[in-house]
């Protein structure tokens, strides 16, 4: 494919969201034009894809007709229609991650059957198809419920403790996961290109908004003994390993207070637990996405300095045209990296950006951090 790269090598990406947009940062560097596909007209890539296109992720005509004007066909998210993916591929566009584990990852039920048959570690479950399926096992309780399809960022999960109030439970295809008890959620991220070649980032802790459930801080790197890490990567490799995926893997694992690490969810693309390896590591995730993809060796995962990434999300109670408060006093602070994602409109908890730290110590990077959450803020 290296061939390629001075002609204008046409990646198309499915999906122009924040992920797509550093993409973009990264390809430029390879002399790679993007096209981008996405249902907002005003997604954060449109500005600055070479080819921008609106139109649905999940409608068969519209993601088929997109790859067939590209060389090389990636994504940014996994929702997207995996028919016409395995299609394009068998008339021979090259699609990676390839469709048909694209196809098991979209279902949360198919995942958790993955890691049974391969003897990855991962909480106790059950499937059902309804909310009445639920009461089957009351003996059981407490779970999390998760849709088996659709569910992102915090969406399509619910705390289940009591089998006489199912009020808030899904009707739906559902995972019934046990409830873990554990002392950190932990991810790492794996590279991998068609060779088989390799590479996972240092593992990073993370620590979730506990209103919006999703991620508020990241260390980079976890605060875990070595024993821990080194299994951690095992565990991560595995899964990239057994499934044959090209391109990039985050393995998302609960620590659990008894020292077992059970994975929990796994995403076939960049993601929120690599944002800080821009600045963080000598490569980042983003530029290890575009090296395996293109079948090229990994660069380096290594660490550069300790960093915190903060997830810049909208403030309760705001919501219209965004407005940042407190930008001038975060620059002054030395080590401070802010990315914005484009987007014209914030709402509470929207992600509409992310600030990484870096510093000589965890210590000091997470007081630098702490400072800046406090005067950072998205408003409307």
């Amino acid at each position: 494919m290296s061939k390629h790269f001075y002609n204008g090598l046409r990646l198309g990406i499915l999906g122009g969201g924040q992920l797509g947009r550093m993409l973009i940062q990264d390809a430029i560097n390879y002399n790679v034009h993007i096209s981008i596909l996405d249902p907002d007209p005003n997604a954060p890539c449109k500005d600055i894809a070479a080819y921008f296109e609106t139109g649905s992720l999940n409608d068969f005509d519209t993601v088929y007709a997109f790859g067939k004007k590209c060389d090389l066909l990636t994504i940014e998210i996994e929702h997207v229609n995996v028919d016409a993916l395995e299609k394009l591929e068998k008339e021979g566009l090259t699609v990676y991650p390839q469709p048909q584990i694209l196809r098991m990852i979209q279902d949360k039920g198919q995942q958790k059957i993955f890691y049974r048959l391969n003897n990855i570690p991962t909480a106790d479950f059950f499937l059902v198809n309804d909310k009445a399926e639920i009461s089957k096992h009351a003996a059981d309780f407490p779970f999390m419920q998760k849709l088996r399809r659709g569910g992102y960022d915090g969406r399509g999960v619910t705390r289940l403790t009591d089998p006489a109030k199912l009020e808030n439970a899904f009707d739906a295809p559902s995972v019934l996961e046990k409830f873990v008890d554990f002392q950190k959620e932990i991810s790492v991220i794996v590279s991998r290109n068609a060779k088989g070649e390799t590479k996972s980032f240092p593992t990073v802790e993370l620590e979730f908004n506990p209103e919006a459930n999703l991620v508020e801080f990241l260390f980079s790197p976890a605060g875990i003994p070595p024993n821990i890490e080194a299994e951690a990567q095992k565990i991560a490799r595995t899964v990239a390993e057994k499934l044959g995926i090209v391109g990039l893997l985050a393995v998302e694992m609960f620590l659990t207070k008894g020292g077992k690490l059970l994975v929990n969810e796994i995403a076939p693309r960049p993601h929120n637990s690599g944002h800080q390896s821009i600045e963080g590591n000598f490569s980042s995730q983003y530029e290890q996405h575009l090296r395996a993809i293109f079948n090229q060796p990994p660069g380096s995962t290594a660490i550069i300095m300790p960093s915190v990434m903060i997830n810049l999300l909208g403030e309760k109670g705001f919501e219209g045209d965004a407005v940042y408060e407190g930008m001038e006093e975060a620059l002054q602070t030395e080590g401070v990296y802010i990315h914005l994602y484009g987007k014209k409109i914030t709402k509470p908890f929207r992600k509409m950006g992310h600030v990484t730290i870096l510093a000589q110590t965890m210590e000091e990077a997470k007081a630098k951090a702490l400072k800046v959450k406090t005067t950072l803020k998205v408003k409307a």
